[in-house]
């Protein structure tokens, strides 16, 4: 399928393209050869578990009916709560409670898991004695944005190493990590040996997918990850006939893949169809791997190795929700009854968050409202999205590296210019180390949430993990405040996690595709919410064929696949909800953002 692989192998992109699906897909058809293959997960949303149908958690687990494959998804919750015993544990009855206290508060951070995951990241990777019982190691990343920077990490925290840690300023001390310094330089020369390392970097034949992969390519080149591969996932079949919608899908594929950047495609690349079944459970990868011939050679940039199609599928049955499915435009006018507030679009990458924050941007500008647009993902585009500037409508995005810079001044320019030479020269070392960026986010994530006491801010956030984080660090500061500010003073106090939880300020809106892992992670991020005390308003629906006019036989298969799902969001998952029908030209601009409002009559398919 990617050629000769070599002992580890990346998959990496843009959330919601398929990596999942085909990493598993490449390590059962690996072990199908009588390899024995580790799978890994390094996502903090990690659903490899939901889509092989098995419970497998921080352990090494052997994947039933998968004869040489095993599994492991690096829980970053878990390896967090080890790391913080590890650096308390050898203090437990040496100091006084309180101060152990102090020192677990200190470690509840969103930047001690992080810094754990990496430490479990690099530990796998290096442990030889584990690795050798394997032919491959095949890794499921987080989105491109998280899985790019854990790459960085070992580079980042090696040279943060180096010139002392200092008494770093972040909500997760980095205590432990001194001792790991061989480990992270040994990480980072495994990582840039092409012949050791391969990173597939996956993306759908979508304009703004590819845009994404060739920056991602052009950065993971930039730390000496050179031996790329490009896999472009879900194409649609040549076999068209005279359905409008079908037309149209495949006219936009072939038209994003003959404007793709020069470099990404001068990449060996490898194409598999679209197919007409949700690739969960053992028995549907196993007939996808059959399709391909795992162990062939990549073919040269020019040459498209096609994946064929599966002869399974649904049948075709009645959708069992109403005929008229709720749209964009009611779930809109809900949310514009009280005149301002925070609207928060969640749930996994590549959903359709960014497009969907953006046309109801647009909704609320256009009817006379002052609405700030913004996001915290690093890989989102939103004026690229919006295509032009409307009246009303102000569009930010949370940088991570702008915000970390201005922290930097900022800590600088005040408890700074206050210290002596040394100090500050220990102030700067400390503002170096990587957790700083942690802080700066988290400063900037509650400067916007202010800001929507006075108008509509409307929030497209990162994927699932990378949000989850966020919000524990808003979880952390909240209970660092109410723990120490004065009785008197917390009847007038209004923290960013409070602001999250009142229902009258704050609305989180699910999205998801009609697929089973998508919905599966919204439905458990709904639950986390749920036990930080947010409560989600809505749900939307995005990309429905089963909303969508079609008479294609493979669409016609897929939409069968959606009904159960789109009856589970309607049954037992949501209150408010939409679908959004699948569109046949990529939503981008202001017109084609309006027409996601409502639904497209059958002539406006093509």
């Amino acid at each position: 399928m990617f050629g000769q692989l070599p002992k580890f192998i990346f998959f990496t992109g843009k959330g919601g393209v398929g990596k999942t699906s085909l990493a598993c897909t490449t390590a059962l058809g690996l072990a199908g050869q009588g390899k024995h293959i580790l799978l890994v997960s390094t996502d903090p949303a990690s659903n490899v578990g939901q889509v092989l149908e098995t419970e497998i958690g921080n352990r090494i687990t052997a994947i039933s009916g998968a004869e040489g494959l095993d599994a492991i998804e690096i829980n970053p919750q878990e390896a967090a709560a080890q790391y913080r015993e590890r650096i308390v544990g050898p203090m437990r009855g040496t100091l006084p409670e309180k101060a152990l206290k102090s020192i677990e508060e200190q470690l509840s951070g969103a930047c001690t898991t992080e810094i754990a995951a990496f430490d479990e990241f690099t530990g796998l990777l290096t442990n030889n004695e584990v690795i050798d019982r394997y032919a491959h190691v095949v890794f499921d990343t987080a989105p491109t944005g998280h899985t790019i920077r854990l790459l960085k990490l070992p580079g980042a925290w090696s040279g943060f190493l180096d010139n002392g840690s200092g008494d770093a300023s972040c909500l997760g001390p980095l205590a432990g990590l001194e001792q790991q310094r061989e480990r992270y330089a040994a990480a980072v020369g495994r990582l840039a040996d092409a012949q050791s390392t391969r990173l597939i970097l996956v993306a759908r034949p979508r304009h703004t997918a590819l845009s994404e992969v060739a920056r991602t390519s052009t950065e993971l080149a930039a730390i000496g990850l050179e031996n790329q591969h490009l896999a472009i996932n879900g194409l649609m079949p040549d076999d068209v006939g005279d359905d409008p919608l079908a037309i149209a899908m495949s006219r936009r594929d072939q038209a994003a893949l003959a404007s793709m950047d020069p470099e990404l495609a001068r990449l060996p690349r490898t194409s598999i169809l679209l197919r007409p079944e949700n690739l969960v459970g053992i028995e549907v990868l196993k007939r996808m791997a059959a399709s391909i011939d795992a162990s062939a050679q990549a073919l040269p940039p020019a040459t498209v190795a096609r994946a064929g199609q599966a002869t399974h599928a649904p049948e075709e049955t009645a959708l069992g929700v109403d005929s008229e499915l709720p749209t964009l435009d009611a779930l809109f006018d809900e949310i514009e009854r009280p005149g301002k507030g925070l609207i928060l679009f969640m749930g996994k990458g590549g959903v359709g968050k960014t497009t969907l924050a953006s046309a109801l941007a647009v909704a609320l500008a256009e009817r006379g409202h002052s609405v700030l647009l913004t996001t915290t993902d690093p890989a989102a585009h939103l004026t690229e999205t919006l295509g032009q500037e409307l009246a009303g409508l102000t569009v930010s995005r949370i940088d991570p590296d702008v915000e970390t810079v201005r922290y930097r001044e900022h800590v600088l320019e005040t408890k700074g210019k206050q210290l002596d030479a040394d100090a500050r020269a220990m102030l700067e070392e400390d503002l170096r180390s990587p957790c700083t960026e942690e802080i700066a986010v988290f400063r900037a994530f509650s400067r916007v949430i202010r800001e929507s006491a006075r108008h509509f801010v409307v929030m497209d956030t990162a994927p699932t993990g990378h949000t989850l984080l966020l919000l524990d660090a808003t979880g952390s500061y909240h209970r660092d405040i109410v723990r120490h500010i004065d009785a008197s003073a917390k009847s007038n106090m209004v923290t960013p996690m409070m602001r999250l939880q009142d229902p009258e300020q704050t609305k989180v809106l699910m999205v998801s595709l009609p697929e089973t892992t998508p919905v599966l992670e919204a439905a458990h991020l709904q639950q986390d919410l749920r036990r930080a005390g947010i409560e989600p308003w809505g749900w939307i629906v995005n990309a429905s064929l089963a909303a969508a006019k079609t008479s294609h036989a493979l669409l016609r298969r897929r939409a069968a696949s959606e009904h159960a799902l789109i009856e589970k969001v309607r049954d037992e998952l949501a209150s408010n909800w939409a679908v959004v029908p699948m569109q046949a030209q990529e939503p981008v601009g202001v017109e084609r953002l309006q027409a996601l409002r409502a639904r497209p009559e059958a002539d406006k398919a093509a």
